[in-house]
């Protein structure tokens, strides 16, 4: 598909010495701005995460420009040469594979760098999978905390589940195939499983997959599936009608008596979360 100049001239050129965050498709290559488009085809060089992907949206519209790669393997030693380049004057684009740059990629540490160079950064906004799946999940997305893909340590991972199962926002997570049961199941476990959650997977693209109503039916449906491709998780916040109420100070004194008395912190933590009629995990983390 050619860019055609009735609507380049209309669009104004790369500027010298900027850095052009773009928003790429995240599946239908449909889905991408002209302005996004011109842009691509007029800065002096793109700094892509893979140089084959990108390939695939710059030969859909018949753009022939420079790439470079700039993914997590590299990135530490790329970025002092793309401020090199944006100092000498050069216009550069930054595109992730798919969605908005920096959203868990290095692109938030090429960004930084240049604002700490005084250079200017323009950012073209384009599709997010954080957004798409948000708003099409029918969930309170006013306010929402978006997580990204959890730590892998248990400490930090816990803490994080901790504050999913105890917050009043919308939050969103991404997941990778492999490790999706896994974590639906801490999710039930912190949460409880009738906490309202949708899942998506090939957003915008032809078999565009959501799933939902609750954490218990998600696992269900998924049982005895091939599970392929990344995972947007959208999961409701704790109804502040339906909120605990509950003396920390207190809990966290009888959960150390009964650690005293011999039970482990599982057993206690069990006991009281029962007794108490909130989620083990609650109990678990004032320990």
């Amino acid at each position: 598909m050619n860019i055609n100049s009735s609507f380049s001239h209309r669009n104004k050129e790369p500027e010298s010495s900027v850095l052009y965050i773009i928003g790429t498709p995240i599946g239908n290559l449909n889905d991408i701005s002209l302005r996004a488009l011109h842009i691509l085809k007029n800065v002096s060089l793109i700094a892509c995460e893979d140089t084959r992907q990108t390939k695939k949206l710059m030969n859909r519209y018949e753009i022939n420009n420079h790439l470079i790669s700039f993914n997590k393997h590299n990135s530490f030693k790329k970025i002092p040469n793309i401020i090199n380049y944006l100092k000498a004057g050069k216009s550069i684009a930054i595109v992730s594979d798919a969605g908005m740059p920096s959203i868990c990629d290095p692109g938030e540490d090429l960004i930084a760098n240049v604002k700490s160079n005084n250079i200017n950064v323009i950012c073209i906004p384009g599709p997010s999978a954080v957004l798409t799946a948000l708003v099409s999940s029918g969930l309170p997305s006013s306010r929402f905390v978006f997580e990204g893909f959890l730590p892998k340590k248990k400490k930090e991972r816990d803490k994080i589940l901790f504050e999913i199962s105890t917050n009043e926002q919308t939050t969103i997570l991404f997941e990778a195939p492999h490790r999706l049961i896994i974590l639906l199941k801490e999710l039930k476990e912190n949460c409880g499983g009738e906490r309202e959650i949708y899942i998506f997977r090939e957003l915008t693209k032809k078999f565009e997959e959501h799933i939902g109503n609750n954490i218990d039916k998600v696992i269900e449906s998924l049982k005895g599936k091939k599970i392929l491709g990344e995972f947007t998780l959208v999961i409701k916040g704790l109804n502040k009608e339906n909120n605990y109420e509950f003396n920390k100070s207190l809990l966290k004194k009888e959960l150390n008596e009964l650690i005293n008395a011999g039970l482990s912190l599982s057993a206690a933590s069990k006991y009281l979360a029962k007794k108490n009629n909130i989620t083990k995990s609650i109990i678990y983390n004032l320990y």
